[in-house]
């Protein structure tokens, strides 16, 4: 299937390991230009090797961390920088945010921030121009979590306004030719990831976990997340507005 990826102009936030680097690579190997943003520039360097491997083309990246810089200013400067996005994809967020439920307002606020906050900011300059032209994808990186609601309240909450906002917002911009949408990802394992830590130090907590609430019985991995990522971007998904994809191995 050719995806018609081939040449897009493509920003990747959150980039430099796990699903975030999957999908920048998935996205190199499909032939396009590919900026990449994360915090660790020496990961970022090692994540553009691999690209120009696959794609030796104009990728480029950006050392930020998004929650403490402007994120809006920096899309203004990726804009002037690298042009006008084809597709951009929000790999931002996380769990490992305040737990407590009955936590101040403050906390709430910096889970929301971190896993849609910073997104919408960059989105209130990156879409103007997809519409312009008539083309876009965006992709959001929420959670399986945002629907079952178990787990860290306060990132579960923030998953679920993340969906809310890519349902509506997604709606109101159907027409333009622009189509956001969101991927919910289950339990993923990948190097130094939450569960890959689990799978040596207490293994017996990975098969409770697996056999209760993964009926695929196993972890994701970050290329099946990138794949359908992928899909989302490519002119198959012309029809996919507003769409919240689950790939979480019968998350239960």
């Amino acid at each position: 299937m050719n995806l018609g990826i081939s040449g897009k102009n493509v920003l990747v936030v959150g980039a430099s390991k796990g699903i975030g680097k999957s999908i920048a690579i998935g996205f190199a190997e499909e032939g396009a230009r590919v900026t990449t943003i994360a915090r660790s520039e020496e990961l970022l360097i090692e994540l553009e090797a691999e690209m120009k491997q696959a794609v030796d083309i104009d990728h480029a990246y950006y050392v930020s961390d998004i929650m403490e810089s402007d994120a809006n200013q920096l899309a203004r400067r990726l804009i002037e920088d690298r042009g006008i996005f084809d597709i951009v994809v929000h790999n931002v967020g996380g769990s490992l945010v305040s737990r407590n439920a009955l936590g101040t307002l403050d906390e709430w606020k910096h889970a929301w921030k971190f896993n849609a906050g910073v997104a919408i900011d960059m989105n209130n300059v990156l879409i103007q121009p997809m519409i312009n032209k008539g083309w876009g994808r965006v992709i959001h990186i929420s959670s399986i979590s945002a629907e079952m609601l178990r787990g860290n309240p306060l990132y579960a909450s923030a998953k679920a306004f993340l969906n809310a906002y890519v349902t509506t917002v997604g709606r109101t911009i159907a027409p333009t030719g622009v189509v956001m949408s969101a991927v919910m990802p289950g339990a993923v394992a990948f190097p130094g990831s939450y569960w890959d830590k689990f799978t040596v130090e207490d293994p017996a907590r990975c098969e409770d976990f697996l056999s209760h609430h993964q009926a695929a019985n196993r972890f994701g991995t970050t290329k099946e997340i990138a794949d359908v990522v992928l899909f989302m971007a490519s002119e198959q998904a012309s029809f996919m507005q507003a769409a919240l994809v689950p790939v979480d191995g019968a998350n239960m």
